[in-house]
């Protein structure tokens, strides 16, 4: 299976001033989060805006984001939502336009069982022999998927890992504790990085990753050094502009820093909107105290 990488980065969706898919801006985006210090990049997620686009749309900017980066690094597609047998569908012409991984989010709405999610992720699992990352964000999904269920679907062969973005720390690391060889969990919240990879967690799927791909990349490197000192005070740095990412609802701050720091990447979809003047008041001062890794 291709090399995942620890560092990957949700790249947001670059869309026109008329709202249509930007793909030659999701071209340079992808290239230069590359060259920035990301080891890959998840499409198709949150953070890209999926829930507001067509599958059509998903396909190719895997298709043209995949051409881009080559074997650079590796792109993992979000191809499902809470329709099974779309999710299974899409997720198989996914693979069949060359992407390297799924992200596979746990259905939002229908609030399943655990024996729902086990089938649910079991099914897409067997159709498609790339590697999966399951992805557990009980605050997006209204449902936690539980340890438990976890480290059973880690039995699956292509089941690799789990994006873990519950902020249960308890049951993170009953899932690294428990995991076998080859099933990495990778944080879901930049400002869990630090905290997850002490505890034996593998990387991070960033938000700020879009912008501060580098710095992030040197602080996980200060964790894999066991320079744990040196890690917690880069942390520590960072940990202002993680959290003003979320100020709002994300995408929204991406999105709106991307654009300031001189990378086109236009308006969002709704029901996304631009921030207004009480959020970029507050945010922009933040952004300002940090060099900025994006090639613009």
């Amino acid at each position: 299976m291709a090399e995942i990488g620890r560092l990957l980065t949700a790249m947001i969706t670059p869309f026109t001033e008329d709202g249509d898919v930007d793909y030659g801006q999701a071209r340079k985006l992808a290239k230069g989060l590359l060259e920035s210090g990301n080891d890959g990049l998840v499409i198709g997620g949150t953070t890209g805006e999926a829930p507001s686009m067509s599958d059509e749309e998903k396909l190719r900017l895997f298709a043209e984001v995949k051409e881009e980066v080559g074997d650079r690094g590796a792109i993992v597609a979000g191809t499902t939502d809470n329709n099974y047998r779309k999710s299974v569908q899409l997720s198989k012409e996914a693979e069949a336009v060359g992407v390297d991984a799924l992200l596979l989010t746990v259905p939002a709405y229908n609030k399943p069982p655990q024996e729902g999610m086990y089938q649910y992720f079991k099914g897409i699992a067997e159709a498609t022999s790339l590697p999966g990352i399951l992805y557990n964000v009980p605050s997006r999904t209204a449902v936690n998927m539980d340890a438990a269920t976890t480290l059973r679907l880690a039995q699956i062969d292509n089941i690799v890992g789990v994006k873990e973005a519950s902020s249960d720390a308890d049951q993170i690391t009953r899932v690294i504790d428990g995991a076998p060889d080859g099933f990495n969990v990778w944080s879901g919240n930049d400002n869990e990085t630090f905290s997850i990879m002490c505890t034996g967690g593998y990387g991070v799927v960033s938000v700020a990753g879009n912008i501060i791909a580098n710095q992030i990349k040197v602080m996980m490197g200060m964790v894999l050094e066991g320079d744990i000192e040196s890690a917690a005070a880069e942390h520590r740095r960072l940990l202002p502009i993680f959290n003003a990412l979320f100020w709002v609802t994300n995408p929204i701050p991406i999105r709106h820093a991307v654009n300031r720091a001189g990378f086109r990447a236009g308006p969002p979809r709704l029901p996304m909107v631009e921030p207004d003047e009480s959020f970029t008041s507050k945010f922009n001062p933040v952004m300002d105290a940090y060099n900025i890794d994006l090639p613009v």
